[in-house]
């Protein structure tokens, strides 16, 4: 993996967040020195919450990426603490009795940097972002939140900003080139959402 993340920091000359696997501050050095800008981290801290402020304390809360994957549960589940949104592991497929909005604050106040925060509900259906967990997790923190899940056109984008994401994530959209960057770009603007 180490050559995948060198080759690719080469190559690319925009921030490289690298995820996987990362278990322990000498993973996250490792990254960094391989050319990785930023490294994101999900089960290790979900196993382990003093990771976060490890990580954070030797190399800057800007290099951390929490990851939450996470599925929407009923609202009266003890698994979603109440706010009907649980953290999972391995894919989606391993409920952790985590709230996701409360992970979310407690990864911020640990050292967290930004949240990548994934919609295991949404991905892959290419119906929207999941807006009421968007607008949940954003009301928890003050550091940066990335949406991530369902999108699948140029529509889904401006009411993700809207709800409170910092940034946008999508992935198939632009792999099967169903969509560009630019027009992204362009509809986000258009609906008056700064862009980059």
């Amino acid at each position: 993996m180490l050559d995948v993340v060198r080759r690719t920091a080469e190559s690319v000359f925009i921030p490289l967040t690298v995820g996987g696997g990362v278990r322990a501050v000498a993973d996250v050095d490792t990254l960094l020195r391989a050319g990785a800008d930023k490294v994101g981290v999900n089960t290790a801290a979900i196993a382990r919450p003093e990771l976060i402020a490890e990580i954070a304390d030797r190399f800057g809360r800007q290099v951390l990426v929490l990851s939450l994957d996470v599925r929407r549960t009923p609202a009266d589940s003890p698994a979603a603490g109440g706010s009907g949104f649980e953290v999972t592991t391995h894919g989606g497929r391993r409920g952790t009795g985590l709230d996701a909005v409360e992970w979310a604050r407690r990864g911020a106040e640990l050292g967290a940097g930004e949240i990548l925060l994934n919609s295991m509900d949404a991905d892959g259906t290419k119906a929207g972002f999941d807006l009421a967990l968007i607008e949940a997790v954003r009301a928890a923190v003050d550091i940066p939140v990335i949406a991530s899940g369902g999108a699948g056109a140029l529509g889904d984008f401006p009411p993700a900003v809207a709800a409170g994401a910092d940034a946008v994530l999508a992935a198939s959209v632009f792999h099967f080139g169903e969509l560009t960057i630019g027009d992204v770009k362009d509809t986000l603007r258009a609906s008056g959402h700064p862009v980059r």
